[in-house]
């Protein structure tokens, strides 16, 4: 997600895997939208953090050459070095977003602060398929073997930080925490979003993330057992070396940009390739980003989640974002020839 289940319940509930072969079109800079009057040298910084990992000699060999870029030719490193190509699945394309959550929690257990954030078991770790969500959480498997990395006060924002793959947690003596994907239990993600759609019990108009936190807090019993209804389980890891300042780690264990970072699907987008970002809907937005995160959620090859940054307004702006658009991949060059039919 993030982590890599990190997602919306709702983009997860309305998604549902490409299946048609994909096409792939060259476009000129000149087909994208907006493009002139973006900030590239923003963009430039953000490819900047992850492509040093990128493990292809022309990759490696781009991303030698941005370092020589200053931002105020950030646009020319782009135009110069890659091409816009435009990969389509069949599937209309789908901007949502995530953002890292922020908790209230403490390193011990009390009256108050009595929901755990669980490291990974060992066993479940070497498993395909360990114990469900409500295997774990009404059965003693994990009780009594120092597991847990905070305690926090509300189930549902536990619930909901399994979700988004990484958050904060602020400790009552002002400090706060940070932890991070780290595992799961190998079953598959079932969206409660689209339970109560089925159940009827809210209207497809009508979900989002801050409608099931209402009715699960209106409706405890039931609200306890619809979370139940997704049977897999996300496990943390504590994470200390990432600066206050700066974003959860994402995929590729750098940390991630608000508003220039997107998860997307590796099958067609490489992880730490830019994407040109075209999403309509009530607040369009042209923009530049690097797709440095993966989600559960997140198939096809016109698929993306916008991260919105930290807390509960960024949590907000994520939560209302389901919008149609288009995305671009920026590629080199030579690879993004290399991709057409033999008999372009």
């Amino acid at each position: 997600m993030i982590g890599a289940l990190r997602s919306l319940i709702l983009a997860a509930a309305m998604t549902t895997a490409a299946s048609a072969e994909p096409t792939r079109s060259i476009l000129s800079f000149d087909d994208l939208d907006g493009w002139a009057a973006d900030d590239h040298g923003a963009a430039l910084s953000v490819f900047l953090n992850t492509c040093g990992d990128l493990d292809d000699l022309d990759w490696q060999a781009l991303c030698g050459v941005a370092q020589t870029y200053k931002a105020d030719a950030a646009r020319s490193f782009f135009e110069l070095f890659f091409r816009p190509v435009l990969v389509e699945d069949g599937e209309d394309a789908l901007f949502t977003g995530y953002f890292e959550p922020e908790l209230d929690g403490s390193k011990t257990r009390t009256d108050r602060f009595k929901y755990p954030i669980y490291k990974m078991p060992p066993e479940a770790r070497a498993a395909d398929k360990w114990l469900s969500r409500r295997e774990i959480l009404t059965g003693d498997a994990m009780q009594g073997r120092g597991l847990e990395i905070a305690w926090v006060d509300d189930p549902v924002e536990l619930f909901f930080l399994q979700i988004q793959g990484s958050g904060r947690v602020r400790l009552p003596d002002g400090g706060a925490l940070r932890v991070g994907y780290g595992g799961a239990n190998g079953h598959p993600y079932r969206s409660i979003g689209a339970e109560l759609i089925r159940q009827g019990a809210l209207g497809a108009h009508e979900v989002s993330a801050q409608m099931i936190r209402a009715w699960v807090r209106k409706n405890p019993e039931a609200g306890a057992e619809l979370l139940f209804h997704n049977p897999s389980y996300v496990f943390f890891r504590e994470v200390s070396r990432v600066a206050p300042e700066l974003g959860p780690l994402g995929a590729m264990n750098r940390s991630v940009t608000t508003m220039r970072s997107i998860a997307a699907d590796p099958t067609y987008t490489p992880l730490g390739a830019p994407v040109w970002v075209e999403k309509d809907g009530k607040s369009p937005l042209r923009r530049l980003m690097i797709a440095q995160d993966t989600g559960a959620a997140i198939k096809g090859a016109q698929r993306a989640d916008i991260f919105f940054g930290t807390g509960d307004e960024a949590g907000k702006a994520a939560g209302r974002l389901k919008d149609p658009g288009r995305m671009v991949l920026l590629l080199p060059i030579q690879r993004a020839y290399a991709l057409l039919p033999d008999e372009f």
